[in-house]
């Protein structure tokens, strides 16, 4: 009977005793691949709920008296202002005036800066309204509104500014009327970070899910309930 070879058994013995920490050390990788994963979510997560802080607590806070909007009173304070304009400053309004079918321009800057010298106005962005007597400026603005007019026969400037109030302004904040293109591209970088805080949330969620029963319950009732009362409550 032919002995066996002792090199080859050796070598399977060999063999047989590294497959168990070549297991272990590959559990030991996938165990770094998971920590660093986790890592990663979690800066996500804590940078997007850095940069959306400021911004959530806003959009509650004007979520609730947008909601009570009703039940808050407000005055609407009403400011009415008048001033003349000097003859050069109509020489220069009624130069600008345009003629058949070219775009209106904006207020000459001698008569804006005077205007904005005297009242708390800013007519940068200013679209004016020219007609045959007047030339006319609407002037929205968050939390109240705003119009200029002047008379292009004798250069009489009147103008009406409303307050609303901080609350209006607020609210307008978070409906983002008449706030700007600045505040819009606030508005988009918030919308994205608050995507990436509650998304980034979930996987985290899932990561320790194993450890929480509550969690799916509580993650399905938070879609729920909000889709129960649109379909139920709103018609």
């Amino acid at each position: 009977m032919k002995s066996p070879d002792t090199s080859l058994v050796s070598d399977r013995r060999a063999g047989a005793a590294l497959r168990p920490a070549d297991a272990q050390r590959e559990t030991q990788r996938e165990a770094q691949r998971r920590a660093q994963w986790l890592k990663t979510l979690r800066n996500w997560h804590w940078i997007s709920s850095a940069i959306c802080l400021a911004g959530l607590l806003l959009f509650s806070l004007t979520g609730i008296t947008l909601n009570h909007a009703g039940q808050i009173e407000s005055h609407a304070k009403v400011q009415r202002l008048a001033l003349q304009l000097a003859p050069s400053e109509l020489a220069a309004l009624t130069a600008a005036a345009p003629t058949g079918t070219e775009l209106a321009p904006p207020l000459p800057a001698t008569v804006a800066g005077r205007i904005e010298d005297a009242w708390p106005l800013t007519l940068a962005d200013a679209r004016p309204e020219w007609s045959a007597d007047e030339v006319y400026v609407s002037l929205p603005r968050p939390g109240g509104d705003a119009w200029l007019r002047i008379a292009l026969a004798d250069g009489a400037a009147e103008a009406e500014i409303t307050d609303r109030g901080w609350i209006a302004w607020l609210n307008d904040l978070h409906k983002g009327r008449n706030t700007g293109r600045a505040w819009s591209l606030f508005i988009d970088v918030f919308a994205l970070a608050c995507l990436v805080f509650a998304l980034s949330g979930l996987l985290i969620l899932q990561v320790h899910a194993g450890k929480r029963p509550s969690t799916w319950p509580l993650v399905a009732a938070g879609v729920a309930v909000p889709l129960a009362l649109a379909v139920v409550f709103l018609h």
